[in-house]
């Protein structure tokens, strides 16, 4: 009797299937507290190191890991990313974020999901904070973070969204405030 391949079968292959080369670097890497990827840290609104954990270019456009170490009580603008999710981890201090209508408070160990094509943002509520968060697909956000530190001083609503739309992202308005 010959045998026939069940659907299930068929599913339990193909999921196990390996990542494509071209998703990957091919090595294994450590990235030690504190420091960036590329040994090339971004300040958020020039105060805050915002690292590079796990890079684009490490995984094929697949994600990225972030770590947003805060001292100073702000957030970024509320935004959205049309193609994008995004994962919060709190790990030290106490966040409010804002997902669509709804605001709920985050400390430490607490994780938040962001889907793709939600207006959010978020606010440092204590006086220093720690997050990581992952972006998946990566897109080009570490480029983004790179050209607004290279302004200098806080970019014009005008100049953010502009900045926004070249790395597929859309500023819809102010940061929120407590």
């Amino acid at each position: 009797m010959q045998r026939q391949n069940l659907p299930e079968e068929n599913a339990l292959n193909t999921s196990a299937s390996p990542v494509s080369p071209a998703s990957a670097t091919g090595k294994n890497f450590t990235v030690e507290a504190g420091k960036d990827r590329f040994n090339e840290p971004i300040l958020f609104a020039g105060v805050n190191p915002n690292l590079v954990k796990i890079s684009a270019k490490d995984t094929g456009g697949q994600f990225s890991v972030f770590e947003y170490e805060g001292f100073a009580k702000i957030g970024p603008s509320l935004h959205m990313h049309p193609h994008q999710d995004e994962v919060f981890y709190v790990v030290e201090g106490e966040f409010l974020f804002q997902v669509g209508e709804e605001r709920q408070t985050l400390k430490a160990n607490d994780t938040i999901f962001l889907p793709r094509n939600i207006p959010h943002t978020w606010l440092q509520l204590s006086d220093k904070g720690k997050m990581l968060y992952l972006l998946q697909p990566a897109g080009t956000l570490e480029e983004f973070f790179k050209e607004m530190n290279a302004f200098k001083r806080p970019p014009t609503f005008a100049e953010e969204q502009q900045l926004s739309r070249k790395h597929g992202a859309e500023t819809i308005g102010p940061p929120i405030t407590k």
